[in-house]
């Protein structure tokens, strides 16, 4: 085989190979794409999943309030309302009259609670109103000092997210109550240009970062109802200096 040949195989041999590196590497390529095509749909699957999940637990508990609403207003409602005509025909003096003040007092505070947790009652009504409904009966119970401003132009938001955006703030004014042993609740919605922001911040015993990981039903159920809506809620706070509720939620 003279040198003229052996140059020609080699120039076929490369040739071969690299025709067979170009199949290989398409196959790879090919291959590649399909698998992260495959991981992409997985993991939209499992969004899918994580989030109609979400949505079935956020009906059964809306279900639940709209359930407890109704018996509080029907049943319990009646029983106060018919203990304080009683109250009212007694005969007994300011004494009485005082305990059928006290018994209406409870009547109204019990159908303002009745309405803050049915969700039907508050599908009606703007986030802002339902906001300011929260904060007049927390005043009204005399708990704590609660203040409410508005900031920004309000803008139309879909309605199913402002009930989501307000069972939010609703859940941490919840925890506030029964936790923080606070005396001061302060509540501000700023409209910006991009976003919508809550905050809500009191003057509670706070806690610390490692029970913060350590998050309770309330702070689990305020991060996948701001999931579900797509907005980011951030709570943080320092042990004896209070708690903070930040919630943003894009403006398209």
């Amino acid at each position: 085989m003279d040198q003229d040949t052996q140059l020609l195989v080699i120039l076929v041999v490369l040739l071969v190979l690299f025709l067979l590196a170009v199949i290989i590497f398409v196959l790879f390529s090919v291959f590649m794409k399909r698998k992260n095509s495959l991981l992409r749909e997985q993991i939209e699957a499992e969004k899918r999943y994580e989030r109609a999940i979400a949505e079935t637990q956020i009906e059964i508990r809306e279900e639940t309030l709209r359930n407890i609403s109704w018996e509080l207003h029907d049943n319990i409602g009646q029983l106060l309302t018919l203990a304080k005509i009683k109250a009212q025909n007694v005969e007994g003096g300011e004494e009485m009259l005082e305990v059928a003040e006290t018994i209406g007092t409870g009547l109204n505070e019990l159908r303002a609670l009745s309405k803050s947790i049915n969700p039907e009652a508050i599908n009606g009504q703007s986030l802002l109103k339902s906001l300011e409904n929260e904060v007049a009966r927390f005043n009204r119970l005399k708990f704590l000092s609660a203040d409410y401003d508005v900031i920004g132009d309000p803008v139309a938001i879909n309605p199913k997210v402002e009930i989501v955006l307000f069972r939010i703030v609703q859940e941490f004014m919840s925890n506030t109550m029964k936790h923080s042993k606070a005396s001061t609740l302060q509540i501000r919605v700023h409209f910006k240009a991009d976003a919508l922001e809550v905050t809500a911040l009191d003057d509670g015993i706070g806690f610390d970062a490692e029970r913060l990981l350590q998050k309770g039903i309330g702070l689990s159920n305020i991060d996948k109802r701001a999931e579900l809506i797509g907005a980011h809620a951030r709570i943080s706070s320092i042990e004896g200096a209070g708690t903070q509720l930040k919630l943003n939620y894009p403006l398209d």
